[in-house]
């Protein structure tokens, strides 16, 4: 018997407000997202994993003095120094040894965040880690900006993930690439050090279809995003097969990043996955970052259209440009 790290809670949060996308717009059509949740204007990415937290706390019945490390993935954190995570640690109630840092990373990060939570488990630096994401991204679009706006969401998810005394892998085939070349693809131009927003100008910019948006906001070229998705996921699935040794068949439920149901359904068709157990339901929420893969997780459980989540595969790919996939033993979330 080993120590393997095991995900023993999911939660998710979404912030009250509701925007409607316009269902006759051809984008809405395409991308099958009718609604998003958006932060409100004083609501911070802490305060939404505080609130995703607080409901892990209360439906696992999860002691907080037992957790000692907390992890947060955001791209909009509350600071630029301290680390979000750290203010967390206060607000939750945490215990002052558990330790604490942010990562920053984009669709993929959730996967990232699960292997930096494996390896502090298994060897032996923690015993119980809070993965959580919470993303704002509202926050970097401009409002009259129609390509990205009805896509994106604003939402959070806390994980546990614990050690457990077992020779059976809880979290496991990894896959991680990275492409830099395409950083300008989806990117914030203006905000950071590189272009700091005290020395720079604000440019406004109006394409042919009317969208507005500054270099202070999100740009993102949708279709080399596209494109990029198309090429780097299928493999990322052969690779995981691969490393377990797993036929695409006895996988029991496929869980990709959430970025679009276009875009899933291309992805279903191009990893030949056609008829298997595959999560496809952006609807409601768009596209939430890091927060889509356990937000899907939730909702996939909540549902309980499943035979048993014994091996999920989950692949996130996206800002970066970044990419990482993994298997999971869910089973027990299902006790």
């Amino acid at each position: 018997m080993s120590v393997k790290a095991y995900i023993k809670a999911v939660t998710s949060y979404l912030p009250e407000k509701v925007e409607v996308n316009d269902k006759t717009k051809r984008l809405t059509k395409k991308t099958g997202i009718y609604e998003r949740h958006i932060a409100g204007l004083q609501e911070c990415a802490s305060d939404l994993a505080a609130n995703a937290a607080e409901k892990l706390f209360a439906k696992y019945n999860v002691s907080r003095e037992n957790i000692d490390f907390i992890i947060l993935c955001t791209q909009s954190p509350d600071y630029f120094i301290p680390t979000t995570a750290c203010i967390l640690q206060k607000r939750l109630g945490l215990l002052k040894k558990c330790g604490a840092f942010d990562f920053n990373l984009g669709c993929s990060g959730y996967i990232y965040g699960l292997s930096i939570a494996k390896g502090l488990v298994e060897t032996g630096q923690a015993k119980k880690v809070l993965l959580l994401t919470a993303e704002t991204y509202s926050k970097h679009i401009h409002p009259e900006d129609q390509t990205v706006r009805p896509m994106f969401g604003d939402g959070a998810a806390a994980t546990l993930i614990t050690a457990e005394n077992t020779d059976k892998d809880g979290i496991y085939s990894f896959v991680f690439g990275t492409d830099g070349s395409g950083a300008d693809n989806l990117i914030v131009p203006v905000g950071g050090l590189r272009n700091s927003a005290v020395t720079t100008a604000s440019v406004e910019q109006v394409d042919e279809s009317g969208s507005k948006r500054t270099n202070f906001n999100l740009y993102m070229n949708g279709s080399e995003i596209g494109k990029f998705a198309l090429d780097v996921v299928p493999s990322t699935v052969i690779s995981i097969l691969t490393q377990a040794r797993l036929k695409k068949t006895e996988i029991d439920y496929y869980v990709f990043h959430q970025a679009n149901k276009f875009m899933l359904d291309f992805l279903q068709q191009k990893c030949e996955l056609q008829g298997l157990p595959f999560w496809n339901h952006p609807e409601k929420c768009g596209n939430t970052v890091s927060s889509s893969i356990p937000l899907a997780i939730t909702q996939l459980v909540e549902l309980g259209e499943y035979q048993t989540l014994d091996r999920v595969m989950t692949v996130g790919f996206g800002v970066g440009l970044s990419w990482a996939g993994c298997l999971l033993d869910l089973s027990y979330l299902m006790d």
